[in-house]
């Protein structure tokens, strides 16, 4: 196979302007694109500074109802003061840090309720 990476993925929302000023002023996403695609659509994607893969905010999937993804991974270099921040700017995290093996992550939502893990990977042992 020649597959060299993942370019972009589409995460279901309800509101496009909400979901972006989420994933760019409260994540720190940068918005790569905000175009319109066609009649009542737009191409609204975003991707974390730096990062090759990108995700898009859709709304135009009837398959893919919003607040039903689970399980999107974000990556930090320092978890606690990515917690401090994103509960100062009244993200709803829970108390504690759960810890595994390979590092330590905590999970939370999105204003549409799609899950996101935000982990902290330990490099110490590779």
């Amino acid at each position: 196979m020649a597959i060299t990476g993942v370019q972009v993925f589409s995460l279901p929302v309800t509101d496009q302007d909400r979901a972006r000023d989420f994933y760019v002023d409260v994540l720190g996403f940068e918005l790569v694109n905000d175009l319109p695609m066609g009649p009542g659509m737009r191409w609204v994607q975003v991707r974390p500074p730096g990062g090759s893969t990108s995700i898009t905010l859709v709304t135009w999937f009837e398959s893919m109802p919003a607040g039903q993804t689970r399980g999107t991974v974000l990556e930090t270099d320092d978890l606690d003061a990515d917690i401090t921040r994103l509960g100062g700017l009244g993200v709803e995290l829970p108390d504690e840090v759960e810890s595994a093996p390979w590092g330590r992550f905590v999970t939370f939502v999105d204003p549409d309720g799609n899950g996101l893990v935000l982990q902290e990977t330990d490099t110490r042992g590779t």
